[in-house]
């Protein structure tokens, strides 16, 4: 049985859904379950049960602050290797926003997950496309945003649950791989043509003013966690650029033509814009999303 964590949420319900829909015995587990899913509290890890299941699909807890997070996961893992689960996919962060706020809690997981012994699959899931249009902030002119000229590879969750489904439902082709899935990258001055609005761009600092000051239903960590994929997505390729010149002018290369093919061959991989399944069509039919190894 396959079983997908926190089956209430939105990437959770989708995934379990894209499961059902291919006929592959799953079910869901939730702190609140709804009829035929399972109890599942990460802030119980007593009560934590997952006899019975071969594939744990574990949705990242990541509504909290990161050592919270980090222990709910390390719970649940426990409890699978006691339990007896055969294979864990986790949904984790895309290897480009390593810089953002939340990518710690993500990566200490993903070192949990390969050290619990259990054969894994890693899914590292790009930005919801569903967010960034969230993160858009409207006023009587138009659009504000404070993302500047950056692009995001945002990706729809239904496209995001679509992999996972695929890859639970026969986990041992997956086993010890780590695949990135990323979107086509888009603009915020992009989405507001397509809307056919204005679009203008706000500091960071006057977008984290109005998160502090318009938004009070956040949670403390929520405002750094927004700043940070504002400033990511606005500063994220120049980032990414440096990075990369640092580390390669840190090499002894024969000639500086190897040292830039060396550059390209790294952003492009860092990136992941030209991935090894890029551009072609997955079993679900998802073509927009990127797959990288």
């Amino acid at each position: 049985m396959i079983l997908v964590t926190g089956a209430n949420g939105q990437l959770d319900s989708a995934t379990l859904a894209a499961l059902h829909s291919r006929g592959a015995f799953a079910t869901g587990g939730s702190r609140a379950p709804s009829d035929g899913m399972r109890r599942l509290d990460f802030d119980d890890p007593a009560g934590i049960d997952l006899t019975g299941v071969s594939t744990l699909v574990l949705i990242s807890a990541g509504y909290a602050e990161d050592d919270q997070v980090i222990g709910r996961h390390a719970a649940v893992l426990d409890a699978a290797v006691r339990d007896g689960v055969r294979h864990v996919v986790y949904t984790s962060l895309t290897g480009a926003g390593d810089h953002l706020a939340f990518a710690l809690a993500h990566r200490a997981t993903e070192q949990l997950v390969r050290a619990c012994g259990l054969p894994w699959t890693i899914l590292r899931n790009g930005l919801y496309a569903e967010l960034f249009g969230g993160l858009l902030m409207w006023a009587d002119h138009g659009v504000e945003v404070a993302f500047g000229d950056g692009a995001l590879a945002a990706v729809p969750r239904a496209d995001l649950a679509d992999a996972a489904a695929i890859i639970a439902a026969d986990p041992a082709h997956h086993n010890g791989r780590t695949y990135d899935l990323t979107g086509t990258p888009i603009t915020a001055a992009q989405v507001a043509d397509r809307l056919g609005v204005p679009h203008r761009t706000i500091g960071v600092g006057e977008y984290r003013g109005r998160l502090l000051d318009e938004m009070p239903e956040l949670l403390p960590f929520q405002p750094p966690m927004l700043v940070s994929i504002a400033t990511g997505i606005r500063h994220g390729e120049r980032y990414n650029r440096i990075l990369a010149e640092g580390l390669l002018y840190a090499c002894t290369w024969l000639s500086e033509d190897q040292r830039r093919e060396a550059l390209a061959v790294w952003n492009i991989h860092y990136n992941y814009h030209s991935a090894p399944w890029h551009n072609r069509r997955s079993t679900a039919g998802i073509p927009a999303t990127r797959w990288g190894n």
